[in-house]
Formats: C-alpha cells, sequence, structure tokens
C-alpha cells in the first residue's frame, strides 16, 4: 500500500481551533477569498505560498503523465497546503483550485512557514510531518513531477533519473518507443535520437537531454544568490557533515549557504543502509538520512544550492578580517566570514584501459534501486572491501543472481564484524580476495560486457561476462577546488588545528575543514556528524573574535 494510504492522516492533518489561532499569527497576509473553481497556485508556481483554510475546500491536483491531471486530495477548513518545497520558495508540484462553494485561505510564504514551524513546536511538528510525507507520496506517484522521455536503462537517462532521485525530485521515465504519449511528443516536437532523453519540468517546459544544472535551473533548485551578500557561514559540500554544519548553524541565528556540485548526502547519501548509525537500530539508507538532514536545514532557512560545485577559493588578496571569497560554477561569486569545507572525497577510478567508456554504461560508483533494477537477475562485479563496498554487496545480492566481490585483502582488514558476516551467508556472492580488474572488454555501444580479473600474486588472469561492475576502491579527497589556500597533507587532505589555533580551522583564519576532506578524520557517518555539530561552536568563537 502507498504512504497516501497508510498515513493519509498524517499527511493531510487538520488542526483544531487552537492551533488555527496559533499558525494565524504567522501568516504572510490576511485571509483572502477565492470563487469556486478558481485557481489558488499552480503546478510549477514559483514562490506558492501554502495556504491555511479557514472555510470551503481547495482541490489539489498533480500532473499525471504528460497532458492529464490526477487528483491528489481535498482541503478543508483547518489543513494546509503545499509540501517541502513551499518551504524554500521552489516551484510547486502540484496545483490547487478553490472547491464547488469557493474557499477562503491564509497565505504563509517561505519564510513566514518556517518562522511557524520553528515559533509552535506543536504545530511545527505536525505541519512539518505532512509536508514530506506529501513529497514521499509524490515520489511514489512518480508522474506528479518530472518526466523523462527517453531509452529506460540508457546511460542518459540513467544519469538524469539517479539526479533526480537523490535529490528528493518525482520523475517518470517514458519509453520514447514504446509509451504513446511519449513517442507522440517526440515525433511532434521532431526529437533526433541524439537529443534524447527529452525531459518535461513541471511547468511544461521541454528540455533536449539536459546537463544536471540545466535540470536543477528547470527545476528552480538554484536560490539566487546575491554578489554582494556576506553570509556568516558559506559550506561547501551537502553531505553528512555539511549538512550537519548547516542545520547546526541555522538554528543558532547564522546565516548559512550551501553548495554542492552532485547531490544532497556526498557518498554516506549513496549507500543502501547504514546499519551502525547511532538511533536507527533496525538501518536507514543514506539517501533517507540526507533527505531528512537537507528537509531539517530547509526549516532553519539554510539557503542550498545544488548542484552548484565550488571552482575556487580566491585567497590570494585577502586581507586581514575581510570576507572569504569564494567562486562557484556558472560564473557565481559568494562572500562569506567564515567557510566551511566539508566536500568530502571521490572514489578512485582503478588504473584500467578504457575504464572512461563504460562509466553510466555499465560500470557505477554508487548501487542505488535505479541500478539495482537495471542488472536484476544478472551476473555483477563489485571491487571495494570498505564499509560503503559492503552496504552495497549486501543490498545488491537481494537483486542479481551471482555477483563477485573483487577485494585486495581479506574483509575482516577492512569492513565492520557485522558485514563481513552478513555477506559470508549470501549463497550468490562469490569472493575474489587478492585480485583486481585488469581488463575490460566491450564498446560505448554495446557497454560494458566482460572483465578479467587478475590474482596479485600470480599472475593468473580469469575472464567473466557481466554489464554491471560497481566501483568503491577508498577515496581522494575532493580538495582540488582549494588550489594552494589551505595546508594539506601528501595525499592532499586538509591540514586543520595546527599552529594552536582552533581544532578544525586551517591555516587560513576562518576556514574550517570537517568530514572525509579533513586529514586525521575517522571515515564514518557519525563522526561527520559530530564534527559538523563541534565545528558552529569554532564558528561562534571565530565570529566573536571578529
Amino acid at each position: 500500500m502507498s504512504t497516501i494510504d497508510t498515513r493519509r492522516h498524517q499527511m493531510f492533518p487538520v488542526l483544531d481551533p487552537h492551533q488555527i489561532e496559533t499558525a494565524k499569527r504567522f501568516a504572510s497576509g490576511p485571509p483572502q477569498c477565492f470563487p469556486a473553481e478558481e485557481e489558488v497556485y499552480a503546478i510549477g508556481e514559483v514562490d506558492a505560498p501554502a495556504w491555511l483554510v479557514l472555510a470551503g475546500t481547495i482541490d489539489v491536483v498533480r500532473r499525471d503523465g504528460l497532458n492529464h491531471e490526477a487528483a491528489i486530495t481535498t482541503h478543508g477548513a483547518g489543513q494546509l497546503t503545499g509540501e517541502v518545497n513551499q518551504l524554500s520558495g521552489r516551484p510547486s508540484i502540484a496545483g490547487g483550485r478553490a472547491g464547488s462553494e469557493g474557499c477562503t485561505a491564509m497565505p504563509f510564504d517561505a519564510a513566514h512557514l518556517r518562522a511557524l514551524m520553528i515559533g509552535s513546536a506543536d504545530v511545527g511538528e505536525v505541519i512539518m510531518r505532512a509536508l514530506i510525507l506529501r513529497r514521499v507520496a509524490l515520489i511514489e506517484d512518480g508522474g506528479a513531477g518530472t518526466i523523462l522521455i527517453g531509452t529506460p536503462g540508457s546511460p542518459e537517462v540513467v544519469r538524469i533519473q539517479g539526479f533526480l532521485t537523490r535529490s528528493g525530485y518525482p520523475n517518470l521515465v517514458l519509453d520514447a518507443s514504446a509509451d504513446a504519449e511519449g513517442h507522440a511528443l517526440v515525433e511532434r516536437i521532431g526529437v533526433l535520437p541524439h537529443e534524447l532523453p527529452l525531459l518535461v519540468c513541471p511547468n511544461g517546459t521541454i528540455l533536449r537531454r539536459p546537463s544536471e544544472a540545466e535540470v536543477a535551473a528547470c527545476l528552480g533548485m538554484l536560490p539566487e544568490i546575491a554578489p554582494d551578500k556576506v553570509y556568516d557561514v558559506a559550506i561547501v559540500g551537502a553531505g553528512p557533515a555539511g549538512l550537519a554544519a548547516s542545520v547546526y548553524a541555522a538554528s543558532e541565528g547564522l546565516s548559512v549557504l550551501v553548495v554542492e556540485e552532485r547531490a544532497m548526502g556526498g557518498q554516506a547519501g549513496a549507500s543502501a543502509r547504514i546499519e551502525n548509525y547511532l538511533g536507527f537500530p533496525t538501518g536507514i539508507s543514506g539517501q533517507a538520512l540526507a533527505g531528512r538532514a537537507y528537509n531539517q536545514a530547509l526549516k532553519f532557512g539554510v539557503e542550498m544550492a545544488i548542484p552548484l560545485g565550488a571552482v575556487q577559493l580566491a585567497c590570494a588578496n585577502r586581507g586581514a578580517g575581510d570576507p572569504i571569497p569564494l567562486e562557484l560554477a556558472e560564473d557565481r561569486k559568494v562572500q562569506a566570514r567564515t567557510l566551511v569545507i566539508a566536500s568530502g572525497a571521490r572514489y578512485r577510478r582503478p588504473d584500467v584501459p578504457g575504464l572512461e567508456q563504460f562509466e553510466g554504461n555499465g560500470i557505477s560508483y554508487w548501487a542505488s534501486p535505479i541500478e539495482a533494477k537495471l542488472c536484476a537477475n544478472e551476473k555483477v562485479a563489485l571491487v571495494g572491501g570498505g564499509n560503503s563496498a559492503g552496504q552495497a554487496v549486501v543490498f545488491l545480492a537481494a537483486h542479481v543472481a551471482e555477483l563477485h566481490l573483487i577485494v585486495r585483502r581479506p574483509l575482516e582488514a577492512t569492513m565492520s564484524h557485522y558485514l563481513v558476516e552478513r555477506i559470508a551467508a549470501l549463497p550468490n556472492v562469490t569472493m575474489h580476495v587478492g585480485s583486481e580488474i585488469a581488463e575490460l572488454e566491450g564498446d560505448r555501444e554495446s557497454g560494458l560486457t566482460a572483465a578479467v580479473f587478475r590474482d596479485r600474486k600470480t599472475g593468473e588472469t580469469s575472464r567473466c561476462e557481466l554489464r554491471h561492475m560497481f566501483l568503491f576502491i577508498g577515496a581522494d579527497p575532493n580538495a582540488a577546488w582549494l588550489q594552494g589556500c589551505v595546508e594539506t597533507d601528501a595525499k592532499g587532505f586538509v591540514i586543520t588545528g595546527e599552529g594552536g589555533g582552533l581544532p578544525l580551522e586551517t591555516s587560513q583564519p576562518g576556514v574550517f575543514a570537517i568530514g572525509d576532506v579533513r586529514a586525521g578524520s575517522t571515515k564514518r557517518v557519525a563522526a561527520a556528524v559530530g564534527e559538523g555539530a563541534a565545528v558552529v561552536a569554532q564558528i561562534h568563537a571565530k565570529l566573536a573574535e571578529a
């Protein structure tokens, strides 16, 4: 059963009279009256407020495929419209019209809605839960959000679908050749095969073979960043460390901007199940954990710019006490009183000839439900022996026919005990200890078709036909954008706490480093979250000093 069936009472709560009076104090404007059938807010509308119904009803609809609408619910007196996009003023995924008898409702723009959640713990809890569950239901429905038209499973479709899914946006893939609606649209606008996939945004805009940045712009994911505004804190990276720092800093009244070049969650966001994170005895997926932290950050007013990468920390001409200048992609610039480096690390690429041509076409660096569906009941290989690799093995083994695990050392030396035991109990996992990838077979058209494994001691090789390989082999610091502005160790990880400074401060005053990018850090989600919390106290000390 869907979320809308099992948790409807939480998705569409009715505020009692006392809660309504509390909410009214935070409204962004006076009550407005809408006649029957008049549009209250439209699908794709930017800065559409949430509306508290005082009398009458509002009928809420979502997109259903390309050319249709489907009813979601009818809000009556005491109910609030909207979902998590209303927390940040991003384009509305749903639309609302006054019911058959019209309605009277009070608006809550993004700032006032956040103020209500923070100002009233009672009402805020009810509304926050409802907004999150509504987004979950929209994701389950798929067609409510962004439509992709192309070849299901193709590298370009998987790339965009993966970005949307990790960003928590509902999406639906239509086969350009088999789906009637999708095929008709492709023919009508004269799309060539190399221009696929098409992306249809909630407001009807159509993009051809878009980049992640173009998708984000179409969905209104990127905020307007005023070049003359000086933030209290700018955070580069939206993994567990960066998200934690943003939540703690914003909840304490600091103005916070987070920039992230890919998607929220970092490497942890790609983990199928994290079982050793405190407080989640049954485990939680990295995407779910990141999604909760992301919504929590929005609640406290954090500005999220995803995907928007940091290009350069411009420290050359910075004087003592000057704001920190940060250059971003797309020629954007930002200034901040303090900067937190939380850009994490990247999985390494093995030195195998021709690897690049198979990336996204047989080779993946994460294992999400999208990849699991692509390789269902097939033979796959996974390279890596860390905890992220172990979580991916456990997740994928439930979907594939056979999994070959390629590791250089015994798992006991690099992986948590509970994962080692679980992998040992999986009947369809074959271990190759002391082995590495020697060769990949296939081409750009057909993708990966086989791999050759080599024993590192004997040099003996074995060939395995497969179409999917997952790489989780160590990590290098994602710190090239720092361009020598801060001191690093021999491997490129950022050094902190030297010279009697604050423990998480780098050699550049006011610039801090946390999480996997920091030299000597513990590569665990809990440690990253802890550093994200700890750095805020040090930021306060730095701001007070200034």
